[in-house]
């Protein structure tokens, strides 16, 4: 058998699954998008009446304000421990790869089951923990104020992604050659001057890979708000996948929040395609 068979053997039936679950799901939901479906019965086109009332609805505002905030918040915690503690861990510590281990194992979870476990420890092991202490801000659970509620959706999605980047940044690290802190040490540089000038700019790859990959899933953050607050208290969790979600399905509105979901992938697919370039030309002029 001819290579071009073999790679035509390899290669269609891979297009074909893609465009079949991927592409035309993608183009339905455009068609729909154009339509006052309800998801199901008759329906009837409007154009791009839904696109318009999407920028004067108040609550798909909101949603995109918290789907950004809590995106970008937790974009930065993640990375910033990630490297932390990738760096801890690349040191020559014992049982390293003991810890390696461990701090991978809340990543395998599923999201749902890791938002009802701190649900729980949220709503009944802190507030009694801050009873007994006499701490006020601990003795009711912050998933039930408006305020504080995203904060514990930070907390829980952070815990749990911050294995992947801690692994993706301790490859990087590996790659580094010894020689260079080696010669760094000889010089007399600082830990701090070392990182900086040495370390950070040498995992620029790797930070971009991470800074693009979690700003992209957090931007589609669903398990851990349905299982945490169900975007309560009062619709201030309330995400923009999880509004699809619900009024999409549920709500009657599944030509309306299609439109919303059309305009949510273009504008991921935008900021993905902004930081790769961004954090591309980064790692050029370093």
């Amino acid at each position: 058998m001819s290579r071009k068979k073999i790679f035509l053997l390899m290669t269609v039936p891979l297009v074909v699954i893609f465009f079949l679950f991927d592409t035309v799901p993608l183009l339905t939901g455009f068609v729909y998008s154009l339509t006052n479906s309800k998801g199901f019965g008759t329906f009837r086109f409007i154009g791009l009446s839904n696109y318009f009332r999407l920028f004067t609805d108040g609550s798909v505002l909101s949603s995109y304000w918290f789907t950004f905030k809590f995106a970008v918040v937790t974009t930065v915690v993640v990375n910033v421990i990630g490297i932390l503690l990738a760096l801890a861990l690349n040191s020559n510590v014992k049982f390293k790869t003991f810890f390696r281990g461990i701090y991978f194992l809340p990543y395998v979870l599923g999201g749902l089951i890791v938002g009802y476990i701190f649900n729980y420890i949220f709503t009944f092991m802190l507030p009694s923990v801050g009873k007994a202490l006499g701490w006020v801000f601990l003795s009711s659970s912050i998933l039930g104020n408006a305020g504080t509620a995203w904060i514990g959706i930070v907390i829980t999605v952070a815990w749990q992604s911050v294995a992947f980047n801690i692994l993706i940044y301790i490859s990087g690290l590996q790659t580094i050659p010894t020689d260079i802190y080696e010669a760094a040490k000889m010089d007399g540089s600082s830990s701090w001057n070392t990182f900086w000038t040495i370390t950070f700019p040498l995992l620029a790859p790797f930070f971009t890979i991470n800074l693009v990959v979690s700003m992209r899933n957090f931007l589609m953050v669903f398990d851990q708000i349905m299982s945490l607050t169900g975007g309560g208290p009062a619709s201030s969790t309330t995400s923009i996948s999880m509004l699809i979600y619900q009024n999409g399905l549920s709500g009657n509105q599944f030509g309306y929040q299609s439109a919303n979901s059309v305009i949510y992938f273009i504008i991921i697919v935008a900021i993905s395609v902004f930081q790769l370039k961004v954090l591309n030309k980064r790692e050029v002029q370093l």
